[in-house]
């Protein structure tokens, strides 16, 4: 595919700066970051090198992609290393999660939440947000490794049967659980990005 007529430049990726349990975990960062390097598709994400967040950001370096660290200051020293943070090709130090959050946004043409835990759902959660209140069309991806995000389908499934998702459509993201399919799936649905999403979400 000629990277050049995709919609899809960069991929934000929620994770966790924990390695988790499961070895399958960090096998599908490796995966997903090997073929974003391979397709010329940048990684954005938290900016820590621990745990699954340092597997798939040392997977892109590796194929000699980009990657682009968004961090908040008071998180330096808790998830990263200043050795490993001079490997990055950009870095960014936010004051705060919100800015962090806010920025993350502004770079990525599309979203993947691989496992993680309170801090990737809160991340997930917030994009998804955005997508039911029409602030953006960006495919979002749940990498549902070994069915991790199980309880969360079967949470929001819940919900809009109780009537309080009207918007269902929108914030029913692509289940992928085959770390092998994602990168396809997000290019199967991309949209035009909208020069607008970035000035709306500026204005919330």
């Amino acid at each position: 595919m000629n990277r050049s007529f995709s919609p899809i430049r960069t991929i934000c990726i929620y994770c966790g700066s924990q390695p988790g349990l499961n070895p399958a975990y960090r096998d599908a960062a490796r995966i997903l970051g090997a073929a974003m390097a391979e397709r010329g598709i940048g990684l954005v994400y938290g900016g820590g090198t621990c745990g699954i967040m340092g597997t798939i950001a040392d997977a892109v370096l590796e194929g000699h992609g980009h990657v682009t660290g968004i961090i908040p200051e008071f998180l330096m020293d808790k998830e990263a290393s200043h050795e490993s943070l001079e490997r990055l090709n950009a870095l960014h130090i936010t004051r705060d999660m919100h800015e962090r959050k806010h920025l993350m946004f502004e770079k990525s043409d599309a979203f993947v939440a691989l496992p993680g835990g309170i801090g990737t759902l809160e991340e997930l959660i917030e994009i998804m947000t955005w997508a039911q209140l029409g602030r953006h069309a960006k495919p979002i991806v749940l990498a549902d490794i070994d069915g991790f995000w199980a309880p969360l389908k079967s949470l929001i499934d819940h919900m809009t049967n109780q009537g309080f998702i009207h918007t269902a459509e929108r914030v029913r993201p692509l289940v992928v659980s085959d770390p092998h399919a994602i990168l396809p799936a997000i290019l199967t649905a991309a949209t035009p990005r909208e020069e607008a999403d970035s000035d709306v979400i500026a204005r919330m």
